[in-house]
């Protein structure tokens, strides 16, 4: 819904002049005492005051047309240049149309007139209005946004993501109610009240945040035990500030938190104390004339799938109420450095980004102590320290030579969403043997795809989406190992496979069902020295003590794959002008299987029940 308009009635100003100066004029002329004499003097500053609040409301009204102008030739260029396309748009019949077709239905002032009146407008789309025509509002003013407007000019029957849903609220999107203006910058409000719980037959220990490498094996009494827990941790919230550089150029900078962190004195047992942490953080600078578009700081990495172009805060993300959404998925969020140039009216995408590295070695079979790893010839390998100083000292960070580097190709025509999308890492160590050392790089990468079908547009989707490659496994979010080392202590990159395949329906505006399958699987790499075993999956590793309850043998259990069944549920049961509440439940299944060793081949799974209530004030 617009925000209420500002009326500027011209008489007014003139009415309050009149008053400054017939009021101490009266005075003067009766010739009051002392008492009413203050009396007109407290009645003059309070005129007076509220002439500076006129001139200021003035002074806004101004820079809201100023900002209407630049708004209305943005869209005269896009229009303009979409002019000679010949395609036919289905109006969605839902809420779920392109970006702001249900909050921007609206002129200022009156009536959305139809495509029928204004034959160059897509639907749902509604024309700018002409400076001095009609009294603007705050809704007008902020409608226009970048990431919208090409997304409507190059309309795929998908668009962006209904911003109540989980997967918009997983990829950051901004509410419509929560917009101030600072001067020339806009402030936009994001984020969710939430708290949610999970029930299941495994306890692991990590609540709506999927841990399936800390899946028990029937060794561990966590496997015969039954595990419920709540929590309002996963709570977010968001801030963007975004300004008109001019016409057609924005900056803008977008920072986004929750409480998903554990501290060192965090505990379940008192305050659940979870303290906040970083979730994106980043800023951008968008040229949507000359379709150049730049984003650095921490953001979903370019390997995620998106849904329209290459936007920030439009990746294709699950609708799952679990935190690690879906095994499978593909996505990290880090720091990044990312260029993208988008052509063809917005529908074909380019993009290169250099991304924060991070590598998870294995070191099964090594005496790892903190990143120095023994090796069998008497060497050491160091593949990295624990942090120091403002990084968590309980943690190995990786010894790196260069960022990890992403290319992505995105393609939007009248029906589907397409990507491409390609990755090179260099992992990275230095072994020490025989009196000398010398670094060692790896050349590890991959490549991958992903698509949105619309079945019914803005009603069923299908989503699409898998990489595979050599030490790519971090991508993914069961976390899988990218790399182990060779006999020699250097890196060697580990084989990797994740994919997704999910439907996602809107009966109505209120609704939204959801069925996935997501699979993330593990190749091996290993020898054999001394006899013992060392490396990924050695067959020579043992696995007898993984089956049989507080057996005192070995469980290596090097993993092979695990595999996610879920389907769930939201219900937006209230929605108006206060934002929208909405709850939802999960139903989830997760089985991992393992290499075989000395022993067999092990597996475990876990059942879930996952439910939630949201609130979202600004949606």
């Amino acid at each position: 819904m617009p925000l209420p308009s500002l009326p500027i009635k011209r008489p007014f100003p003139l009415f309050l002049l009149c008053c400054s100066t017939l009021v101490p004029a009266a005075a003067h002329a009766q010739g009051q005492g002392p008492e009413e004499a203050e009396a007109i003097e407290a009645m003059e500053n309070q005129i007076s005051r509220i002439q500076e609040q006129q001139l200021e409301l003035q002074k806004d009204l101004m820079a809201m047309r100023r900002e209407l102008a630049q708004h209305r030739a943005h869209l005269h260029l896009a229009h303009t240049a979409t002019a000679n396309e010949s395609v036919t748009h289905d109006h969605p019949s839902s809420g779920h149309g392109p970006a702001g077709s249900r909050q921007l239905a609206r002129t200022i002032g009156k009536p959305a007139p139809g495509p029928a009146s204004h034959p160059h407008l897509y639907p749902g789309e509604v024309p700018t209005p002409t400076i001095g025509e009609d009294t603007p509002t705050y809704a007008a003013v902020v409608r226009h946004r970048d990431e919208d407007m090409v997304n409507r000019v190059a309309d795929n029957n998908v668009g962006p993501h209904p911003r109540e849903t989980a997967g918009a609220q997983a990829a950051g999107a901004l509410g419509d109610h929560g917009v101030f203006h600072v001067g020339p910058v806009t402030v936009i409000l994001g984020g969710f009240f939430d708290t949610s719980a999970v029930l299941e037959n495994r306890h692991i220990a990590s609540g709506t945040f999927n841990y399936w490498t800390a899946m028990p094996f029937p060794r561990s009494a966590n496997y015969h035990e039954n595990s419920f827990e709540g929590s309002p941790r996963y709570s977010r919230f968001s801030l963007m500030a975004r300004a008109n550089i001019d016409s057609h150029t924005t900056v803008s900078g977008f920072v986004e938190t929750d409480f998903g962190a554990g501290a060192e004195t965090t505990n379940p047992y008192e305050s659940n104390a979870y303290v906040p942490r970083l979730r994106q953080a980043y800023l951008s600078y968008d040229d949507t004339q000359d379709g150049n578009h730049l984003l650095v700081g921490q953001a979903w990495s370019l390997l995620t799938p998106g849904r329209v172009g290459i936007v920030a805060r439009q990746e294709s993300l699950p609708e799952t109420i679990e935190s690690s959404m879906l095994a499978g998925q593909t996505w990290t969020r880090q720091w990044q450095a990312r260029f993208v140039h988008d052509m063809l009216h917005h529908r074909l995408w380019l993009g290169l980004s250099i991304e924060n590295p991070a590598t998870i070695y294995d070191t099964t079979g090594f005496d790892n102590d903190n990143g120095s790893v023994a090796l069998p010839n008497g060497g050491t390998a160091t593949i990295g320290a624990n942090g120091t100083g403002l990084t968590e000292f309980t943690t190995i960070y990786s010894d790196e030579i260069a960022p990890d580097v992403i290319g992505k190709v995105a393609w939007d025509p009248a029906w589907g969403h397409y990507e491409a999308e390609g990755i090179v890492r260099f992992p990275h160590d230095r072994v020490f043997a025989n009196g000398t050392g010398h670094n060692n790089t790896a050349i590890a990468g991959g490549g991958g795809a992903s698509a949105v079908l619309p079945v019914i547009p803005h009603r069923v989707e299908i989503h699409l989406s898998g990489l595979a490659g050599v030490g790519v496994g971090r991508y993914g979010s069961v976390l899988l190992p990218d790399v182990t080392l060779n006999a020699q202590g250097k890196p060697k990159p580990l084989p990797d496979a994740q994919a997704t395949a999910g439907i996602v329906a809107h009966p109505n505006q209120r609704i939204d069902v959801y069925g996935y399958y997501g699979m993330q699987r593990s190749g091996r790499s290993y020898f054999s020295s001394g006899g013992s075993a060392y490396g990924y999956g050695n067959p020579m590793s043992s696995n007898a003590g993984c089956e049989v309850e507080m057996s005192p043998l070995a469980c290596t259990a090097s993993i092979r794959s695990v595999q996610e069944f879920t389907v769930g549920a939201w219900w937006r049961f209230l929605q108006g002008r206060y934002g929208t509440v909405e709850v939802g439940t999960q139903l989830a299944y997760s089985r991992l299987q393992t290499w075989k060793g000395i022993g067999g081949a092990p597996s475990t799974s876990v059942s879930q029940i996952f439910f939630d209530f949201r609130y979202l004030p600004f949606q």
